[in-house]
C-alpha cells in the first residue's frame, strides 16, 4: 500500500513538472510572438515615417529648382535634416527621425566607364584611375570595374577581370556586363576588400547613363581626378574659391586646369540626389535610402529605394 502511494506521488510530481514546463514554454513562445509583432509593427511605422520624410525632401528639391539655377553646398537641401521626435509627450512609444541629402553628381559615376554601346570610355577610365590614386588606392580597380560594366566578355589589358576569374571563386559568379544600379556591387570585384570599398564609396555613384560632374559639390579627390596635371595645391585653391556658394564662373575657373573635352563635362547643377533617413521607433532602428531624380522641369521622382544598403 505504501509502495503504491509512493508511485502515485511520484507520478503526480512528474505530471506537475510536465505541466509547469509546458506552461513556461507556452508563455515564452507567446512572449516571443508578441515581441516579433511589436518589432514588425515598429518597423512598418519607421518605414512610413521615412517615406514621409522623402515626400518632404521632394518638396524641398522642387522648390530649390524654382529658386536657384545652380546647386551648391550653401543651399537648404545640403544641410542635415534636423532631429525630429516621433510620438507625443503622453505616448509610451518614443522615437526620432533625422537624415541628410547628398548630391550624387558631385561624385564619379561608375556607369560613365562605358558609352552608349557598352564599350569602355578611355577618358572616364583614366579619370577613375586618377581618383583611385588620389584616394591612395590601387588604380588597377579602374580596369576591373570597367570590365564589370562593359558589354563584352573579354578581359581588358592589363587590369581587366571577366568570367574566367569570377567563375573560379567559391561560390562562383559572373560579371553582369551591364551598367549597375548600386555601388555596393563593386564589393564583388576581383581583389576588392571592405577597407578599400569604404574609402571609395563616398566618392562614387551609380547613376543611369552618362552624367556630368557638379563641381560645386564635388569632393577634393573628385576634383583632382579631372586632369592628370591637377595638383593638390590646385584642388585646395579651388575648394577655397568655391566656398559654400559655389563657383561664379566654371568656364574661366577650370579652362586653365582641365582639357576642353573635360570642361564640357562639368556642370553647376544636378539631376540626382540621395536621401538618407534614420528612423528609430522604440528599440527598432531603420536606415532608409532613396535615390531621387530631378527633371529639367523641376519634377522629382524616387528611382531607387533601399533599406540599410548604399
Amino acid at each position: 500500500m505504501i509502495r503504491q502511494r509512493g508511485v502515485a506521488l511520484i507520478t503526480a510530481m512528474l505530471i506537475m513538472a510536465l505541466i509547469t514546463t509546458l506552461t513556461f514554454s507556452l508563455e515564452w513562445d507567446n512572449s516571443l510572438d508578441l515581441r516579433r509583432t511589436y518589432v514588425s509593427m515598429y518597423r512598418e511605422e519607421a518605414i512610413q515615417a521615412a517615406l514621409g520624410a522623402e515626400s518632404w525632401v521632394l518638396t524641398i528639391l522642387r522648390q530649390d529648382a524654382e529658386d536657384s539655377s545652380t546647386d551648391h553646398l550653401g543651399e537648404i537641401w545640403a544641410s542635415e535634416l534636423p532631429v525630429l521626435p516621433l510620438g507625443g509627450p503622453g505616448d509610451s512609444i518614443q522615437g526620432e527621425i533625422y537624415g541628410e541629402i547628398e548630391d550624387l553628381q558631385g561624385r564619379f559615376n561608375i556607369n560613365n566607364l562605358v558609352d552608349a554601346k557598352g564599350e569602355v570610355d578611355q577618358s572616364a577610365l583614366e579619370q577613375f584611375q586618377r581618383l583611385l590614386i588620389a584616394l591612395g588606392l590601387d588604380p588597377r580597380f579602374a580596369g576591373i570595374a570597367a570590365d564589370w560594366v562593359d558589354a563584352d566578355e573579354n578581359a581588358g589589358f592589363p587590369d581587366g577581370a571577366e568570367d574566367a576569374i569570377y567563375t573560379g571563386f567559391a561560390p562562383p559568379y559572373r560579371s553582369p556586363n551591364q551598367i549597375i544600379s548600386s555601388t555596393s556591387e563593386l564589393a564583388a570585384l576581383d581583389g576588392m576588400d571592405k577597407a578599400t570599398l569604404d574609402v571609395l564609396l563616398p566618392h562614387i555613384a551609380a547613376l543611369p547613363g552618362r552624367t556630368s560632374v557638379n563641381v560645386n559639390t564635388a569632393s577634393g579627390p573628385v576634383l583632382q581626378s579631372l586632369d592628370a596635371d591637377m595638383t593638390l595645391a590646385d584642388v585646395e585653391g579651388l575648394l577655397s574659391q568655391r566656398g559654400e556658394s559655389g563657383f561664379t564662373d566654371i568656364q574661366n575657373t577650370f579652362s586653365a586646369l582641365v582639357k576642353p573635352e573635360v570642361l564640357n563635362q562639368l556642370a553647376e547643377t544636378s539631376d540626382y540626389f540621395r536621401l538618407k533617413v534614420i528612423v528609430r521607433v522604440d528599440t527598432v532602428r531603420v536606415t532608409f535610402y532613396s535615390v531621387l531624380e530631378r527633371s529639367a522641369q523641376g519634377d522629382v521622382t524616387p528611382i531607387l529605394r533601399s533599406l540599410g544598403a548604399t
